[in-house]
């Protein structure tokens, strides 16, 4: 029996606006003159915003001590893991040439630590961290469990190499009188970090909550009691610790430490004069060739003194400017030529 072609299905597509591509379209033809004009009105705002840019950085105080070699003596020390209950500080005197005025925000700074190694990054475990399971150590090798199969909390890699000197800063406010600057540990992390991310445990008790877990290899206090005078700043919601644990993507990097607490004598600022830094060293850093200092910045609208933001956006405009440039003497050099149909381009 013979099939009619009404029997045979069709492979036609339907006659539908969309299917038969029947829609309205528009299609941009822009001309020369347009897309030279976009590329140097691109050109000007980049370099117009990279110049204002590199002004903000630079009207932004900033002064960096180094303190890697001043406290060689406690750097040698903490080379031996041995030694990692004896205590060793150094002071580091410096002077202030010009006020420092408006906030004032103290940052530590690292050389060599690489915080974005594969196996580092992921050595953590963030059920733990948001509070639902503290005994939850399963990603967080090397440093899950302890040598009689404790689980740690906080565990894993990042946790466990906290950054853990302390830094006090004290002004000379005399030639017989020094006082410590006020300094703020609260505030200096991420919203959504502090509120979000990391969570306590719910309990009423901080320290039963943790029952059952055991500290970092690396700490010298269980998590429940890393700040003594601030109750509301210890477990998962300490400052320090929620800071250290957004990972830095490069070797080098500064993180925020504390920021100045405007009373008494520091209501504009940190005024000119001789200050002194009092570190208890801790973070052994010459092991990998590293090094730690110390920052104390202002910030500008714009963010603090570093001009890579800036100069990113005047090399931007650079590099569009000439671009545009380029594409005008072409355009301007073709633009009286007239190809016959027998021109072959070679595409």
């Amino acid at each position: 029996m013979k099939r009619t072609p009404q029997d045979c299905p069709s492979r036609l597509p339907e006659n539908t606006a969309v299917k038969q591509q029947q829609l309205p379209a528009c299609r941009l033809q822009l001309s020369a003159t347009g897309i030279l004009s976009g590329f140097f009105a691109t050109g000007v705002f980049c370099l117009g915003m990279g110049v204002i840019l590199i002004l903000s950085a630079k009207s932004s105080t900033e002064i960096e001590i180094n303190y890697t070699k001043i406290c060689a003596s406690c750097a040698k020390l903490r080379e031996n893991a041995r030694n990692f209950d004896k205590e060793c500080t150094c002071s580091i005197p410096f002077h202030l040439t010009q006020t420092m005025r408006g906030n004032v925000y103290m940052y530590y700074k690292l050389y060599g630590f690489y915080q974005n190694l594969h196996g580092y990054l992921l050595s953590r475990s963030n059920s733990q961290l948001l509070g639902t399971d503290v005994k939850d150590v399963e990603t967080c090798a090397p440093f899950s469990k302890s040598h009689d199969g404790t689980p740690i909390a906080p565990c894993g890699a990042i946790a466990n190499s906290l950054f853990n000197d302390t830094i006090i800063l004290s002004y000379k406010l005399n030639s017989s009188v020094h006082i410590q600057v006020p300094m703020l540990r609260s505030g200096i992390t991420w919203w959504t970090d502090k509120y979000v991310k990391f969570r306590n445990p719910s309990s009423s008790n901080l320290s039963s909550a943790f029952a059952g877990t055991t500290k970092p290899p690396s700490w010298p206090k269980p998590v429940y009691e890393l700040d003594e005078n601030d109750p509301g700043n210890n477990g998962f919601l300490n400052d320090d610790f929620i800071v250290w644990m957004r990972t830095a993507a490069f070797p080098t990097f500064k993180k925020l430490y504390r920021r100045l607490s405007r009373t008494q004598h520091f209501i504009e600022g940190l005024p000119a004069g001789n200050y002194s830094f009092n570190v208890s060293y801790n973070f052994p850093v010459t092991r990998f060739q590293g090094e730690k200092s110390v920052v104390l910045s202002t910030l500008t609208w714009s963010g603090g003194h570093s001009l890579f933001l800036g100069l990113a956006y005047t090399v931007t405009g650079a590099m569009t400017w000439l671009a545009a440039f380029s594409m005008m003497a072409v355009h301007l050099k073709l633009k009286g030529k007239r190809f016959s149909p027998d021109d072959k381009v070679k595409l």
